[in-house]
């Protein structure tokens, strides 16, 4: 599993998604919800949570695109995809300290995977926006 805005999906992201489906057999993405991404980024998304999630649906190695948690912190698109491998990008120690914080509450293993950037200096998103 790997969670994400990606709103306009580009060559970072392909190659974060390639990289996270070669830590499983089956790769689970959840997009955040619109008003995450507000929350998260300090403004709102260039293309709705539907629209990124049709682009993603388009990946030939996804096996499977969902919704991300309304609330942050609830995890519950973890307990109900129940995934082995959460694979997290190279910016997202935030999340990954959250994550470990909340593995209590998750009655089997998940290893949480740090993936290395792809040219983060050209295809990091907050970059592309300008």
């Amino acid at each position: 599993m790997i969670f994400g805005t990606f709103d306009g999906l580009h060559e970072g992201h392909r190659a974060l998604l390639r990289q996270a489906r070669a830590h499983g057999e089956h790769l689970t993405i959840a997009v955040a919800q619109d008003h995450v991404v507000e929350q998260l980024k300090n403004h709102p998304p260039k293309k709705t949570m539907h629209e990124r999630i049709d682009a993603l649906k388009d990946v030939d190695f996804v096996d499977i695109v969902v919704p991300g948690d309304l609330e942050l912190g609830s995890y519950h698109v973890v307990k109900n995809h129940r995934p082995d491998v959460i694979a997290l990008g190279y910016d997202q120690q935030a999340l990954k300290f959250d994550l470990e914080d909340h593995m209590h509450n998750f009655d089997w293993e998940i290893e949480i995977v740090m993936l290395d950037p792809h040219k983060p200096e050209t295809f990091h998103s907050s970059l592309m926006d300008k």
